[in-house]
């Protein structure tokens, strides 16, 4: 291993390591704009400048290009490489636009950090500045060109790493443009960590465009509830308005990116029609009525013949709590499950995988094969498509296999796979690192039986966020699917928690009471509803796809947001302790309130 000397730290790295890694390894700062832990080096910003006093290689060099070798002796503070930052830094400057005070990325932008860090405050160019003409990419993402410091970011994010085609870098020289050959949509599904990955203001957030500086946020570390993988994400919110979505590092599950309908889920949390009030045969009631109305519509049913029924939007703390709902409503059926099918799946996936067998996004990444079985990714996990494009791009074949898995979403990334009708037809046992992929959505549980019995590890997709861990407690106490408990003409009344049942699947079932944040035909049918908070309304836990649980935190308080009051006129001019909209609670909470009044 490596081992070097540092501004008079030795430091000892792996070999390959970079000089600007081995810095940040002893947290010393190294300004760069071009290179990315995601994307590696690429020598284009040219503000990584350290000098070697002594070593094998001497003189002014790129850290962020330069392997670590033994015996170096690297000095950050040498006037020689200050003078050359300072330098880079005013050159990068010269054409941008000192328009900070109304660019969104204002207090959050590399740029305005290192010309601050490097001394630059006087602009000595008096010429006429480069300008371009900036391009409509769609409704979530603004493009500002003029900001661009040629970092090459974007073009080797959205080409490279994620294999979309219709964006990438265009011209020569001064003229270097990065955009599409016309407007329109960005066509990539991970086309929003344009926003994220840009050091500067090029591409912003449009969705929260002049709605707050970065200190005004409320921020806090949050799971994306979109499908079962995990991500981890950083919802911003101001006024109870959820603004914006980004991507939280984490190398175990997501790395640094999250996908588009991660990035852009906010619109139901602050949907106008989010019911907010709890409400008893459709009118306006108080807390204390509405679980009284609750617990007098139960008591009004035989014992056994009221289904509790949840889904995976459920987090853990409240879906703990139903087999001791069921208990208190007389043995009432539990169904964590809606479908039968899904139900089964979903519990053989859970109850048969083990930590060991359990695949990560990181393990997908670094797969020399996998195999995608009756699933499509694009729609139930995208961020396992731009985990199995890594894996391609170091070699990794891929196949598809079956009618369910359609070549299209490897087309999406710009992967080459192999189409087969049949699992067996795939050479899982040739390879060491091979994964497997499937939906407990299209799966049969005998199906996926057969599967896991292969030699390989398994990333298994579940029906939304907790769908790992819904199908874990499922298994620990005596369940069965909504599907089966309505054929077996037992069910008299339904209670629903954060779940929409299908009018065909429930009949002429009543809906004796339904908890919810989102408006759903499931709510509009219930004879009590009691609002609940949204996940960024609450604390919580998830279990993702691999079952690796994974807490939120509250990001805001629950209520109508201040913009939506304004929209439709003045704020009310009524004083109050009271947030206007603020009664959701977590549906935990909600569900000991019921069991105390049972």
């Amino acid at each position: 291993m490596p081992k070097l000397i540092i501004d008079d730290i030795t430091v000892e790295v792996a070999e390959g390591v970079t000089v600007l890694e081995a810095a940040q390894s002893v947290d010393i700062p190294i300004p760069h704009f071009c290179w990315h832990p995601a994307l590696g080096k690429a020598g284009a910003c040219r503000v990584c400048a350290v000098k070697l006093l002594d070593g094998p290689i001497k003189g002014i060099q790129m850290s962020c290009m330069l392997p670590a070798q033994d015996g170096m002796v690297v000095s950050t503070v040498d006037p020689e490489a200050v003078a050359m930052r300072q330098q880079v830094i005013e050159w990068l400057m010269i054409n941008h636009p000192h328009d900070c005070p109304v660019c969104d990325e204002g207090g959050q932008c590399q740029l305005q950090d290192y010309t601050i860090a490097c001394g630059h405050g006087l602009r000595r160019y008096d010429g006429k500045k480069r300008t371009h003409l900036n391009q409509d990419l769609g409704p979530n993402i603004e493009h500002e060109m003029n900001r661009c410091i040629q970092c090459y970011r974007c073009a080797r994010f959205y080409q490279e790493f994620a294999g979309g085609t219709d964006f990438g870098v265009m011209g020569s020289a001064s003229r270097v443009y990065f955009g599409r050959f016309e407007d329109g949509e960005l066509q990539s599904p991970f086309s929003g960590n344009l926003v994220d990955i840009c050091p500067t203001g090029v591409f912003t957030d449009k969705t929260a465009r002049f709605r707050a500086r970065y200190w005004d946020f409320d921020m806090a570390p949050s799971i994306c509830p979109e499908c079962s993988l995990g991500c981890n994400t950083t919802p911003v919110a101001r006024y109870r308005e959820l603004l914006k979505i980004s991507a939280r590092h984490n190398d175990a599950v997501n790395g640094w990116f999250i996908c588009d309908r991660g990035r852009f889920a906010d619109k139901k949390v602050n949907s106008f029609d989010r019911p907010r009030v709890p409400l008893v045969n459709g009118s306006s009631s108080g807390w204390g009525d509405a679980v009284d109305a609750v617990a007098k519509k139960a008591a009004e049913f035989a014992p056994g013949s009221i289904a509790v029924v949840a889904s995976s939007r459920l987090a853990n703390e409240g879906a703990a709590l139903l087999p001791d709902l069921a208990r208190a409503l007389s043995g009432a059926k539990l169904c964590f499950f809606s479908n039968e099918v899904i139900c089964r799946a979903s519990i053989t996936a859970a109850s048969q995988i083990t930590p060991h067998m359990a695949a990560s996004l990181d393990d997908v990444a670094s797969a020399d094969c996998i195999v995608i079985y009756e699933c499509d990714l694009r729609q139930e996990a995208p961020m396992m498509l731009l985990a199995v494009r890594q894996a391609w791009r170091k070699g990794a074949p891929v196949f598809l296999v079956g009618k369910g898995a359609p070549l299209e979403q490897a087309a999406a990334v710009s992967v080459e796979a192999v189409d087969l009708d049949i699992i067996v037809e795939a050479p899982i046992g040739i390879f060491d690192r091979p994964v497997i992929i499937f939906s407990t959505m299209r799966s049969s549980a005998a199906e996926i039986k057969n599967l896991m019995a292969a030699e390989a590890k398994f990333a298994p997709l579940f029906d939304g966020p907790n769908g790992m861990g819904m199908a874990k407690l499922a298994a620990a106490n005596s369940t069965i699917s909504l599907e089966s408990a309505v054929k077996s003409g037992l069910i008299k009344g339904i209670i629903t928690i954060e779940c929409v049942i299908a009018d065909e699947l429930r009949g002429e079932i009543p809906i004796i009471a339904a908890l919810d944040w989102q408006m759903n035909s499931s709510v509009k049918n219930a004879g009590v509803f009691l609002p609940t908070t949204a996940w960024v309304e609450m604390n919580g836990t998830f279990v993702n796809n691999e079952g690796r649980a994974q807490q939120f935190k509250k990001v805001m308080a629950p209520g109508i947001p201040v913009s939506a009051t304004l929209e439709s006129g003045h704020p009310p001019r009524i004083h109050s302790l009271d947030v206007p909209g603020g009664e959701p609670k977590p549906a935990w909470e909600v569900i000991t309130e019921i069991m105390k009044r049972l």
